[in-house]
């Protein structure tokens, strides 16, 4: 070793001998909306170092004996002491034979091959609390990786990830849905079903209602996460003009806009009037 060796013990690379927390893991989990807004126990699969299930941590074979190192007396650290031309020093360094765990295995377990751990995939049941939104992190204390030297395990951590409605949108707490109805509704008012999270809704339509305009079903939006109660169900209305309309729906529809003063396009005339007008007749 070069001089710092001599001065402080390896630069400082000495090893902790003591019990190591073990790390901890993430796992990103999807959701369905309904899984978010109401809740939900899942199972999932997650890779993670545990302790060997045949040497509980220790490395040895069971029944095999386990010593107290010999060169370093079960300390896990042995004292140098170096003449220099500056005088003489003492080091200490980790144990080179027991890499400073203070006690030697004469047979390794087999299963994890004297290591002590081994990298498993660990079904874990967690529990999705009502009102989660993408971004939320639930934790599972001591489900992470195994500690060393008895150290205790990690946390695994589980971040949401929600899978967008087909008909709903939500703002915090509150959900959008946009309803069409049609223009005599629009006009004279009505009830129309409209879908919730749960069973369909009765929601009244005022007469002259205009496009765009705002209803609020309270309640039927995503329970709080935190404390009781749910946020509220917004009903954006749109009218819905027809494509296809019989002979007296149009006639229905001219005879409204004549009573409105408005100006329509005439109607078509028949294939049969056309050709009698081509003609002179």
């Amino acid at each position: 070793g070069d001089i710092f060796d001599m001065f402080f013990g390896g630069s400082g690379r000495r090893r902790n001998t003591g019990p190591e927390r073990g790390a901890d893991l993430r796992y990103d989990l999807r959701i369905d909306f309904e899984a978010a807004a109401f809740g939900q126990e899942t199972t999932i699969r997650v890779p993670r170092i545990e302790l060997c299930p045949t040497c509980h941590g220790n490395r040895a074979k069971p029944g095999t004996p386990i010593k107290t190192c010999p060169n370093c007396h079960g300390a896990g650290q042995v004292q140098m002491v170096q003449n220099t031309a500056f005088g003489r020093f003492s080091t200490v360094r980790t144990c080179d034979r027991c890499q400073g765990e203070g006690k030697t295995i004469e047979t390794p377990c087999p299963e994890c091959a004297g290591r002590g751990r081994l990298r498993r995939v660990r079904e874990i049941k967690i529990t999705i609390p009502a009102g989660v939104d993408t971004g939320h992190r639930l934790r599972v204390s001591g489900e992470g990786e195994a500690g060393e030297r008895g150290g205790p395990a990690g946390d695994l951590y589980v971040y949401l990830s929600v899978k967008p409605h087909p008909l709903f949108q939500r703002t915090g707490d509150d959900l959008i849905l946009e309803r069409a109805i049609s223009y005599a509704q629009a006009t004279l008012g009505g009830t129309v079903e409209v879908p919730t999270l749960e069973s369909p809704a009765e929601l009244r339509i005022p007469e002259g209602t205009q496009p765009g305009t705002l209803f609020k079903l309270r309640g039927k939006g995503i329970p709080h996460l935190r404390g009781s109660g749910r946020g509220d169900l917004l009903v954006r209305v749109k009218i819905e003009v027809p494509t296809k309309m019989t002979p007296a729906q149009r006639e229905a529809v001219r005879q409204l806009a004549e009573a409105f003063g408005e100006q329509v396009s005439p109607p078509e005339k028949g294939f049969i009037n056309k050709v009698k007008e081509a003609f002179g007749k």
